[in-house]
Parts: C-alpha cells; sequence; structure tokens
C-alpha cells in the first residue's frame, strides 16, 4: 500500500477521470476532486469511492483563469500530486472553427494546466518531491484532420510534460502523460458503428481500449516503482 498523498484530479467527472479515481481509491490515495457541469456523475463518482478517501470537491469551469485561480485558492489541502484529465474535442473544418473555440480550447488544455501546476509547484518544490501526470492524446503526437485545434493542444500539452520535467526533475518531482489512442468513452459516441470497426481494424489489439487501461497506467506512474520515468509520453494505443 502506498503511503496515503493527495491527488488533485481535474476532470473527475468524466469516464477516464473517474475510471482513476475508483483506481487510486483503492491503492489508499486521497482525493481532491474537480468537475465542471456534471453534478449528476461526480455524485455518482462519490458514491461509489469510500468516504474517507475524498477531501474535497471544487467546481470550476477551466476555461475560465478566474474560476481557475479560485480553485486552487479554495483547496484546503497540500498537493502530492496533480491528474489534469480535463478537456474536450472539437470536430470540424479548421477552416470553420470561430476564435471563440480557439480561446476556449487554449484556455482547457494548455493555460489552465500551466495556471494549476504554477500554483502548486512551489510547495512540490520545497518538499523535494511530486507527481504530474497529464492525460494527453495520440492525436498530440500524429494529429487528425477534423480535429486539428484538439490535436494541437494537445501536442502543446506533450511539450509542457516534456520541458517541464527537465526543469524539475533536479527537485524530486515527476512530470509524464499518458497518451490513450481510441478508448471506449462518451467523447467518441459521435463516432457511427461502422467508423468505430474500421478504427478496430487498425489497432492491432483488436479491440478498442479501456478506461482501465488509461488508469492502470496512471497507477504505475503515482507509484515510486516509477521514479525513474520523466518527462514520457506513455502511448496506450493498443498498437494503433
Amino acid at each position: 500500500m502506498n503511503r496515503k498523498k493527495n491527488v488533485l484530479v481535474l476532470g473527475a467527472s468524466g469516464d477516464i477521470g473517474s475510471t482513476i479515481c475508483k483506481q487510486l481509491a483503492e491503492e489508499g490515495y486521497s482525493l481532491i476532486l474537480h468537475y465542471h457541469q456534471n453534478k449528476m456523475s461526480i455524485n455518482a463518482l462519490i458514491n461509489q469511492l469510500p468516504e474517507e478517501v475524498i477531501l474535497q470537491t471544487v467546481q470550476a469551469d477551466l476555461r475560465n483563469g478566474e474560476e481557475v485561480r479560485q480553485l486552487c485558492s479554495n483547496i484546503f489541502y497540500s498537493i502530492d500530486a496533480i491528474i489534469y484529465v480535463s478537456g474536450t474535442a472539437h470536430f470540424g473544418l479548421f477552416q470553420d472553427v470561430s476564435e471563440n473555440v480557439m480561446d476556449e480550447m487554449l484556455s482547457l488544455h494548455v493555460k489552465s494546466p500551466w495556471l494549476v501546476v504554477q500554483h502548486f509547484l512551489p510547495d512540490m518544490i520545497k518538499n523535494k518531491q511530486g507527481k504530474i501526470i497529464f492525460i494527453t492524446s495520440i492525436w498530440g503526437d500524429v494529429g487528425a484532420s477534423n480535429e486539428v485545434i484538439y490535436s494541437s493542444v494537445k501536442g502543446a500539452q506533450n511539450s509542457f510534460v516534456r520541458a517541464l520535467a527537465k526543469e524539475v526533475g533536479p527537485s524530486g518531482i515527476s512530470v509524464n502523460a499518458v497518451s490513450p489512442g481510441f478508448i471506449d468513452t462518451k467523447m467518441n459516441d459521435h463516432l457511427l458503428n461502422e467508423e468505430k470497426e474500421d478504427l478496430i481494424a487498425h489497432i492491432p489489439l483488436n479491440r478498442v481500449g479501456l478506461t482501465s487501461d488509461v488508469a492502470h497506467t496512471v497507477s504505475f506512474l503515482m507509484d515510486d516503482r516509477s521514479n525513474y520515468v520523466q518527462g514520457e509520453i506513455i502511448n496506450i494505443t493498443g498498437g494503433w
């Protein structure tokens, strides 16, 4: 059993976020759960977790810088780890994307994690320990047509992970990312069955990924046995 650590999970109400929370709760971590609008999902998650592992629940729109700052200042516990799961995809031709959508995607995926990590980093450096984990995307590495904005901001997350890992590694802080491929979540509900079958046909393991596949990798990165893993983007893609 790991020593109890306080973990801030941003995007705990989503499919991947909630599975990560359940995995970490089983392993003895204490959780601060963030959500934006999905009150029903966060309540369902809380009901599935042991009461003693939930330190706090916080609500914020991570597209809004002021709400991000309020979220950080309203957390009443020291933070040993940050897991940034929050995000949303955007589908459509790049030429049709509005500037408002561009700004929201940049704020949610790039600026907000900058602000959150910047807020908690000084204490981690002082304590000479900390874990920072991002859930990025295969598109941040290879790109995707009709998801140019999403690919761009996920690529920015990957670059942030690699660069920050070099800066804070000497202070004993690990920074890594998990990069999922085609995972069975509501984010992919827009795909037709034929499109899903075509995607699976291109995955060597011949199946869709599960949220538990992502959560198990996060569990490994949280564990002290992964302490020599630094600045890595770990692909969870089934070989896709």
